[in-house]
């Protein structure tokens, strides 16, 4: 397969030389179509290696590329959704949807005359994840769910080629959380976008994803990379599976030791 994203060798230190070391020797390949998740401790890296991806920091050392060339600023390209949904709250869900479209080229010169047809795109995205009767409601009238469902829609409205989620179902409760697991695997087997999910919860990483990668403590590097060998599309019965509940209990061991420090892993080994 081609892969879209290439993290090769890199580290990146906040605050100079003297500063905190975030990744040492991280190295990372997402192939075009992949959806991958990122797990670890806390402080391991992983909303570092999200800004790395997208442009938003340069590697003190080493190289990101995607799409074949090196990533040297924010990249048109790719969607983004984070733990809070960051509506704006004066504007409808509607409103909150078309906000990429304004600014993102080649959208942002097309959108007077081409508003309609973004519409049309917009409210069968809000059909797909159940907000088709929603788009003129704005975020307080929402619950926390369909602010993220809404969230989710503004991420791909521009059709991007690599969605990035930085915990984007943290904050909702399990049950609403297990629905936007289905949402988004549903929308991704449609559109095969790459995707990359950072998430604490290992449920939620072996369910969404092709591959799990395990990110160590920091400086973080990923120490392992476990392929999810379950049929698509997986439902709440998959994760009652022996082979489901056995790799979560991996990744949770290999996380365990990584929070444990050198004695434990010394111990462990």
């Amino acid at each position: 397969m081609t892969s879209l994203v290439d993290i090769a060798d890199v580290s990146l230190s906040y605050g100079g030389a003297d500063g905190t070391l975030a990744v040492r020797g991280l190295n990372l390949q997402v192939n075009q179509g992949e959806m991958v998740a990122v797990v670890g401790p806390s402080g391991c890296g992983k909303s570092s290696l999200m800004k790395l991806v997208t442009g938003l920091l340069r590697p003190t050392a080493g190289s990101v590329s995607v799409a074949g060339k090196a990533v040297d600023g924010p990249l048109k390209i790719v969607g983004m959704a984070f733990q809070n949904a960051s509506l704006l709250p004066w504007r409808t869900t509607m409103g909150n949807l078309m906000l990429p479209l304004e600014i993102v080229e080649p959208y942002r010169s097309r959108f007077s005359r081409d508003k309609a047809e973004f519409e049309a795109e917009a409210r069968k995205l809000l059909t797909t994840v159940g907000l088709g009767e929603f788009e003129r409601r704005f975020p307080w009238q929402l619950s926390g769910g369909m602010q993220q469902r809404a969230s989710l829609c503004r991420a791909l409205i521009h059709k991007p080629s690599l969605l990035m989620l930085d915990e984007p179902f943290a904050a909702l409760d399990a049950f609403t959380r297990e629905e936007l697991w289905d949402v988004l695997q549903a929308i991704w087997m449609e559109r095969s976008f790459t995707t990359i999910l950072v998430t604490h919860d290992l449920r939620e990483a072996v369910y969404l994803a092709d591959t799990v990668h395990v990110m160590s403590a920091r400086p973080g590097r990923v120490i392992a990379s476990h392929k999810v060998n379950l049929p698509r599309p997986r439902t709440l019965e998959t994760s009652f599976l022996p082979e489901f509940g056995a790799l979560v209990q991996e990744l949770r061991e290999l996380i365990r030791i990584q929070r444990g420090g050198p004695a434990e892993m010394e111990h462990a080994a």
